[in-house]
C-alpha cells in the first residue's frame, strides 16, 4: 500500500517549477513533488533497482516494470489502483505516465491522472544522484500529504535500501481476503470491549510498522520489550510496566499480522481479568492519514479493573497517534502527562 514508516532519512523538498518563460504577479508556479539522495552503488544499478518495482514499491504489481512503452499496474485492495505506461526508460531518465488513478478515500478518486512520476539519474562527485519528481503533485491535491509522505518512505527508504543493501521494503502481496472487506475485530458473544476510533495523521505503514516491530512497540506503550527480532503471527511479546509484580506484566501471543489491515494479540499472562481477552487493532485509509478502530474485547464483567484499563489505552492510543504524527511518543511511564 502507499504509505510511509515511522523513520525517515535524506532530504525531502518541494521544487517550484516556473510553468512558461514569463510569471506575471497573478501567475502561481507549479508545485512538484521532489526527493533526491546520493549512493555509492554505480547509475546503471541505480537504473536496475529504480525498474525492480516489486522489489522497493510493491510486489501486487503487474506487468513489465523495466522496458519502454510497457504498460503496468499497481493495486492494494480497492483503496488505490493505478495504470503506469513507461514513456521513458534509460539509464539517465525513467519516466512512468499515470493513465488511470483511482483512491476509494478522496473525494477527486483520479487524482495523480495524467501525471508523470520521474526518476533523474546521474554521476555527481564520484557516486550516483537519483532525484526523484512526481508532476503535478501539489498541495491543492487531497492525497497530497499522504502522498508525499508515502514517497519519502518508498523512495528514501525502500528504494535506497534496495540499492545499497539488496534488499528493499515493498507493499508485500496481498493476501488472499475480499476487496474492500471491513477488518474484524469483533467480541465473543455475551463478553464486553473496550472500544476507541481515532484518526491519525499519519498513513497506515506508519501505524503499521509502531504497532510490529519491537522498537515501534517501545516508541508508544512500554521501553520493556521482551520479543523476538522479527515478530509475525505466533511471536511472543512481553511487555514490562515497572514493577516485577506478574500483574504488571503482559504476555501476548500475536494472533493476526494482516498487513496494512488487522493486528491482534492474545492476553495469555498478566492481571487475572486480562487473562483470554483480545487486543485488536484495525486500519482503515483516510485522506489525512488514517483511522485505527481499536478493541480490547472479551471481559466478562464491568469492573474497576475494566474502567481503569479503559482509560489506560486512551492515554497509550494518544501515545501511538504522536509517535505516529511526530516520531515521538509518551510511552510508560510518561504516557498520563
Amino acid at each position: 500500500m502507499f504509505y510511509k514508516t515511522i523513520f525517515k532519512s535524506g532530504t525531502v523538498y518541494i521544487g517550484l517549477i516556473q510553468t512558461s518563460k514569463s510569471l506575471n504577479l497573478n501567475q502561481m508556479p507549479q508545485q512538484d513533488f521532489t526527493t533526491s539522495f546520493t549512493v555509492s552503488q554505480s547509475p546503471q544499478m541505480v537504473f536496475e533497482a529504480i525498474c525492480n518495482v516489486r522489489g522497493w514499491w510493491s510486489e501486487n504489481i503487474e506487468g513489465d516494470t523495466a522496458s519502454m512503452d510497457s504498460l503496468f499496474h499497481y493495486h492494494y485492495q480497492d483503496v488505490h489502483t493505478a495504470k503506469f505506461k513507461i514513456t521513458q526508460c534509460t539509464p539517465q531518465r525513467v519516466v512512468w505516465h499515470v493513465l488511470e488513478n483511482h483512491f476509494k478515500f478522496t473525494k477527486d478518486i483520479h487524482e495523480w491522472q495524467d501525471s508523470d512520476i520521474i526518476f533523474d539519474i546521474a554521476s555527481k562527485d564520484g557516486e550516483t544522484q537519483l532525484i526523484f519528481t512526481h508532476k503535478e503533485l501539489t498541495p491543492a491535491y487531497e492525497c497530497y500529504e499522504l502522498c508525499r509522505d508515502a514517497w519519502t518512505h518508498y523512495i528514501q527508504g525502500s528504494l535506497k535500501s534496495l540499492i545499497t543493501t539488496g534488499k528493499g521494503d515493498p507493499t508485500p502481496k496481498q493476501e488472499d481476503i475480499s476487496v474492500g472487506e471491513v477488518p474484524s475485530a469483533a467480541a465473543a458473544p455475551g463478553s464486553i470491549s473496550i472500544c476507541h476510533r481515532l484518526r491519525i495523521e499519519a498513513p497506515i505503514e506508519t501505524i503499521y510498522h509502531a504497532l510490529t516491530t519491537k522498537e515501534g512497540l517501545q516508541g508508544w506503550w512500554t521501553p520493556d520489550v521482551e520479543t523476538g527480532r522479527d515478530l509475525q503471527e505466533g511471536s511472543l511479546i512481553k511487555f514490562g510496566f515497572g514493577e516485577t509484580n506478574p500483574e504488571n506484566q503482559i504476555k501476548t501471543r500475536i494472533d493476526v499480522m494482516r498487513h496494512y489491515d488487522l493486528v491482534k494479540w492474545i492476553c495469555l499472562e498478566a492481571n487475572p481479568e486480562w487473562s483470554g481477552t483480545e487486543i485488536s487493532f484495525a486500519l482503515e485509509p483516510h485522506a489525512k492519514g488514517a483511522v485505527l478502530n481499536f478493541s480490547h474485547n472479551n471481559w466478562k464483567a464491568y469492573t474497576n479493573e475494566f474502567a481503569g484499563c479503559s482509560y489506560a489505552w486512551a492515554l497509550f492510543l494518544r501515545s501511538l497517534k504522536r509517535l505516529c504524527e511526530t516520531g515521538k511518543g509518551l510511552p510508560f511511564p510518561e504516557f498520563d502527562k
